[in-house]
């Protein structure tokens, strides 16, 4: 399609998880409308216009070839792409406050801000904001102050239209979604706003699953709905150690209870703990917005969701520390997995980081393997997140392995920290005969045949397991 047959131009300011693929997707379905992605970091915009993406994602590679160039455009220009769209979706990084009022809750808003601020200035005309980024209820209230507060009467809408993605799925979650959220003002302007987006999704999305709402509302359902999802992974967590006390086995229990219609069955696998960009800074921004009205007991309620999932990780490391006599320091332990799940190679908040933390705290030697995530990324996690032990730098205690079966030489033990499908169809008679005796194994996905590892002759430990309860089973009370 020729530039003057297209019937719009939108921009993403932000080429991140969220933006990237999003745009991609809707320059996809919409080869009317021409696409903009843009920022302000030069590398990342050239690995978008690379054959190596900035971000792994099953499906974006090949969608980006088909867009790119013809109406999808990655570049630096961010002022040029202000002035020539009409609809400007912001997708920019808020993460948790590390300083001043609100640090480690509050979300901090300085990109938005500073984006709200250069569009304001640089705005030739009348224009769509769309909130796309995470953001507290009443932002958009806040950024519509700064984008009217422009001395050239250019007027603004500001939209809600947040991101329901998981990971791993989201060129399919884009494709084909539950729903797409959009909130408005309720001013004739806003509705009119409104409908314009709305038209954008409905080129590929049902018009019954594009869901419209006041502003508010749209900005709290995305909170909530990560912390509901959240919930369910730290409420069936919180049975996994129950499950291991009792001689009970939490993956029954989870199938018992996910058959119950008014419960089902999604997210109800028990884990190491969830990690990812949304979970952790939504349930805390949401604990926050809930101090910030007073709401205490809301407030300590939803905050219990983290310490749970803190928790988990940091027994889970216990858990590995006495099993293998109550001390680690010098043995090779191999981490199995550095993404936070599955067909991404996404690292933030992982739950590897966090364990290899407190076993580089009792001196071992960690070795990481992961299929996708890079060794840069590794290093970068282990500063970001003080990982590493003072006084202890990072090749002296960590070790990056790009073969599975040489990262397991001479290790004491294995724990499954990502379930990477390929970690179930290993060789572990192979990697159990080149390790230190006695090896042991931890799954932290419960991805893994156990029997067979028992036979192989692992020591198995694996999250909501009853393996060393003295009664594994009613038949065992008869001997007693």
């Amino acid at each position: 399609m020729s530039e003057g047959k297209f019937k719009t131009s939108i921009c993403c300011i932000g080429a991140g998880y969220v933006g990237g693929p999003t745009m991609v997707t809707i320059a996809k379905f919409c080869p009317d409308i021409k696409v903009h992605v843009v920022d302000i970091n030069p590398k990342q915009i050239a690995r978008w216009n690379s054959d190596k993406l900035p971000i792994y994602e099953p499906g974006l590679d090949e969608a980006v070839k088909e867009v790119r160039g013809k109406n999808l455009f990655f570049s630096t220009k961010i002022d040029e792409a202000i002035c020539e769209c009409e609809i400007i979706f912001v997708s920019v990084n808020t993460p948790t406050k590390t300083y001043g009022v609100g640090a480690g809750r509050a979300a901090d808003l300085k990109n938005w801000e500073l984006a709200a601020r250069n569009i304001a200035k640089v705005a030739n005309g009348p224009k769509i904001i769309v909130e796309k980024s995470t953001l507290p209820v009443r932002t958009a209230h806040s950024m519509r102050k700064v984008l009217m507060a422009n001395d050239r009467n250019i007027s603004f809408e500001v939209l809600s239209n947040p991101e329901f993605l998981a990971e791993g799925t989201a060129m399919d979650d884009l494709a084909k979604p539950d729903r797409v959220l959009i909130g408005g003002l309720t001013t004739k302007e806003g509705q009119k706003a409104v409908r314009k987006l709305c038209d954008v999704y409905e080129h590929w999305v049902p018009k019954e699953n594009v869901i419209t709402t006041n502003l508010w509302s749209s900005e709290l359902s995305k909170l909530v709905a990560n912390a509901f999802l959240a919930q369910r992974i730290s409420s069936i967590n919180s049975i996994s150690e129950l499950c291991e006390a009792t001689g009970a086995d939490v993956q029954e229990v989870s199938r018992a209870i996910g058959k119950d219609t008014r419960i089902g069955k999604r997210f109800l696998n028990a884990s190491v703990g969830f990690g990812g960009s949304c979970f952790q800074k939504d349930i805390l921004n949401l604990v926050y917005l809930c101090e910030s009205f007073g709401l205490r007991e809301v407030a300590e309620y939803w905050d219990q969701v983290v310490k749970i999932n803190d928790h988990q990780k940091l027994r889970f490391a216990r858990k590995m520390i006495r099993s293998m006599f109550n001390t680690i320091s010098g043995k090779k332990i191999v981490l199995f997995g550095f993404a936070f799940k599955k067909d991404t190679g996404d690292t933030r908040e992982t739950a590897s980081v966090y364990v290899a933390k407190h076993l580089l705290a009792e001196r071992a030697k960690v070795s990481i393997y992961d299929p996708k995530v890079e060794e840069e990324q590794i290093k970068e996690d282990f500063e970001y997140y003080e990982a590493l032990t003072p006084g202890c730098e990072f090749k002296e205690c960590v070790t990056i392995e790009t073969d599975p079966y040489a990262a397991v030489k001479d290790a004491h033990a294995i724990a499954i920290m990502t379930e990477w499908d390929e970690f179930k169809d290993y060789d572990y008679k192979k990697m159990f005969d080149s390790m230190a005796k006695p090896a042991f194994i931890f799954d932290g996905r419960l991805i893994l045949d156990h029997k067979k590892l028992l036979k192989v002759g692992f020591e198995v430990y694996a999250i909501g397991k009853p393996y060393g309860v003295k009664y594994q089973n009613m038949d065992d009370l008869k001997s007693d």
